[in-house]
């Protein structure tokens, strides 16, 4: 089963958040390295643990920083955007790098409801339920409207080049729906997502509709993992990471957390409680461990793919644990 990387630009605590920019391209060279089939980038904002806030110029960053590796978004959150400009960024992409770019969209804000509203300057566009009409509107500027439609005069330039694979995020059966509806891959954010992955996974495929531009439903599952040369490290390492999510889940986001400083932080009984919740969804420890857990998790899901999001403050570290991971699988390195 083919592995991916899904990065966030996490920003450790201590470090200019611009440095998250090309730690991601270090990380970007080691995944490809190692074997890794895709390497996607996601869209956050006004989030000071992630620098993810443009993930339409990390994908050429990416994708001029290796040779090999699909490079793509996980994904752009498209009602924040004009549909033209999505068309457009992603035409550019696939003409500057020919069958390597994916196209992943959300429907979320990937931010809070005021930094929303900015992104998407109306209180009518923050509501609006919209995303099929708003797909419809992006196909169409690279493929064509129907007569009569008013941008039927308009396309999105290159005009010789296809919009790449598009791919629908989702952490919800909305997601998985549409997907299917439309015709295209599905990706579950099974990082966070509550929902039982298999059961969204078998009604994506249940409902999938062919399209012109895939056949067959695709999908992809989304997890986090930790891996560390001993079990030890890899618990250290992850209550850093529950660190993290509980300031972001209790309105207090900040850069991500060291493992000194999750040890030394004063953990109250409810934290510890919400903390327990959480760090079911990851998976932590050597790399036969969790390579057996994610083997797990997909085949539990009938996931064709995995896409591995790993959050970790050294990125020395992190990237070995990427590495760790890929040997663990057995995927043959470039």
């Amino acid at each position: 089963m083919p592995l991916s990387v899904l990065d966030l630009s996490p920003v450790p605590t201590g470090t200019r958040p611009s440095q998250a920019l090309h730690e991601t391209l270090e990380l970007a060279r080691t995944a490809e390295a190692a074997g890794y089939h895709r390497f996607w980038l996601a869209e956050h904002h006004n989030i000071p643990s992630v620098v993810s806030s443009s993930p339409e110029v990390m994908i050429a960053a990416v994708a001029a920083a290796t040779s090999t590796i699909r490079v793509g978004s996980g994904g752009i959150m498209l009602p924040n955007h004009s549909p033209l400009k999505v068309a457009e960024w992603f035409r550019v992409l696939g003409g500057l790098y020919p069958d390597r770019i994916d196209l992943g969209l959300g429907r979320a804000p990937g931010t809070d409801q005021r930094t929303a509203l900015a992104l998407r300057r109306s209180r009518e566009a923050l509501s609006a339920d919209d995303f099929p009409e708003q797909y419809a509107e992006l196909r169409g500027y690279a493929e064509g409207f129907p007569a009569g439609h008013p941008f039927a005069p308009i396309s999105a330039q290159p005009a010789d080049v296809p919009l790449p694979p598009v791919w629908i995020l989702g952490s919800s059966t909305y997601g998985g729906q549409a997907a299917a509806a439309l015709g295209t891959g599905f990706a579950y954010a099974g990082h966070f997502g509550t929902l039982d992955p298999a059961d969204v996974m078998t009604t994506y495929r249940r409902l999938f509709q062919p399209s012109p531009q895939q056949a067959e439903p695709h999908a992809i599952l989304a997890l986090a993992a930790i891996v560390a040369e001993t079990e030890e490290r890899a618990q250290e390492l992850a209550l850093a990471n529950a660190l993290s999510m509980l300031r972001l889940r209790s309105g207090r986001p900040g850069p991500l957390p060291s493992p000194e400083e999750a040890a030394a932080y004063p953990w109250s009984e409810g934290e510890r409680a919400a903390v327990e919740e959480w760090t079911g969804l990851v998976s932590v420890g050597t790399p036969d461990q969790v390579a057996a857990d994610l083997a797990r998790r997909a085949n539990a899901a009938g996931a064709d793919e995995l896409i591995i999001t790993t959050s970790i403050h050294n990125p020395t570290e992190r990237r070995h644990s990427y590495t760790l991971l890929a040997n663990a699988w057995g995927l043959k390195p470039r």
